[in-house]
């Protein structure tokens, strides 16, 4: 993907502090305070233009949704889409994922969603793709306990790292699909890369992987 860079993103973001939230560190643990109810919260790491979550958010009033873009200029879309349908259950965070746990407290998120996150595709980049195994141990502190991560994919060999990635981590798979827009799925949001590669007839990869009790990790 080749980033348009828009100069006057970061300014635009700025003066839109009660959608994209400037400090998030310092609602760790009272998420919950600033949406004013005590919801469940699912986030979405790399959220892109935003259609996905705000089409969650319009279809699920019941759930906090909170998404995280690291580019200004991608994010601003985003911002748009919130400014346009004043949607009071969802927030956006212009911050690194990496930093997840300097924003959430553990167990305050209970649903993580990766939607064609970038595969980075050489070895040497591994550490990078948001399955990896430290990424994985973020996600793992923040979320409640048996929390979710919902992925989806058009790139076959990303989707099978995945999985192998989820497995040796020990996370349970609770379902997968290998041809989304072909299967029983119902409910399925389209993000505007899904729209986009679907549209070629690339095939999108689905899956849902859950945590496995605490306790039990423990062995306890």
């Amino acid at each position: 993907m080749r980033l348009r860079n828009k100069p006057w993103a970061k300014e635009k973001i700025a003066a839109y502090p009660q959608y994209v939230i400037p400090n998030p560190e310092e609602h760790k643990g009272r998420w919950n305070e600033l949406f004013g109810n005590d919801h469940p919260i699912h986030i979405e790491i790399g959220t892109g233009k935003g259609k996905f979550i705000t089409e969650m958010a319009k279809a699920n009033p019941n759930i906090n949704y909170i998404g995280i873009e690291l580019y200004p200029s991608v994010l601003v879309s985003a911002l748009d889409k919130l400014i346009e349908n004043e949607l009071p259950n969802l927030r956006l965070l212009n911050v690194n994922a990496k930093d997840l746990t300097n924003f959430f407290a553990e167990g305050e998120i209970e649903r993580i969603y990766l939607n064609f996150s970038d595969p980075w595709p050489k070895k040497r980049h591994e550490k990078r793709r948001l399955t990896y195994r430290a990424f994985l141990e973020l996600y793992e502190k923040v979320l409640v306990d048996e929390g979710e991560i919902h992925f989806k994919t058009d790139n076959q060999g990303f989707f099978e790292y995945s999985l192998v990635s989820f497995s040796q981590y020990g996370l349970v798979l609770t379902y997968v699909s290998l041809d989304l827009h072909n299967s029983d799925f119902e409910g399925n949001v389209m993000t505007e890369y899904e729209e986009k590669f679907s549209a070629k007839g690339n095939r999108i990869y689905r899956c849902e992987v859950k945590y496995p009790p605490k306790h039990q990790k423990a062995g306890l």
